[in-house]
């Protein structure tokens, strides 16, 4: 069996591109090989500044304001990304359907793999499961992968920290009304 190259690991690798920005081109390969890319060509400073390029871009997917706002940025990416399906066994790994054509330059292959990622991430399990951070002061960006879709926090953290403010509150609130 040969697992979906698009699944959570494109969108998952998106989500820690945008927000842990990248340092140089070593720091972007080495990210992609955790993600388990599988990359055909190295990565040159030019694929560094197209994929920094293309986060922005795929940030305003993010950023959307609706759902068919979002359907028409991811689109574009799409458009400008991504190929016809078809069966590929590059490598040796095993038949499996890439979106795009073989031997692309690595920041081509990157935002082919992270726009068909997300456009098969919202379409499976919804379009609202893509957001920044709920937590006052964190502009994270997070990906919802949960059993049940109702993520907000980028990170357990935020959550945290968003709760104990919130009880916070709550509590100074009801120090002041018995006060009166």
């Amino acid at each position: 069996m040969h697992l979906n190259p698009y699944g959570q690991g494109p969108l998952a690798l998106a989500v820690d591109l945008v927000n842990q920005p990248l340092a140089d081109t070593a720091d972007l390969e080495r990210r992609c090989v955790e993600a388990g890319f599988l990359l055909e060509r190295p990565v040159a400073e030019g694929d560094l500044i197209a994929v920094r390029d293309f986060l922005a871009g795929w940030a305003t997917v993010v950023d959307s304001p609706d759902e068919p706002t979002r359907a028409g940025r991811l689109n574009a990416l799409l458009v400008e990304f991504s190929g016809p399906p078809r069966l590929t066994d590059h490598a040796g790994t095993g038949w499996h359907l890439h979106y795009r054509p073989d031997d692309l330059p690595a920041h081509r292959q990157i935002a082919s793999l992270i726009a068909v990622g997300t456009a098969l991430h919202l379409t499976g399990r919804g379009m609202g499961r893509l957001g920044r951070c709920a937590a006052r002061g964190c502009a994270h960006v997070y990906a919802d992968f949960s059993r049940n879709g109702r993520q907000r926090y980028c990170s357990p953290a935020c959550g945290n920290r968003d709760a104990v403010r919130r009880h916070r509150a709550r509590a100074l609130e009801d120090t002041e009304v018995c006060a009166r």
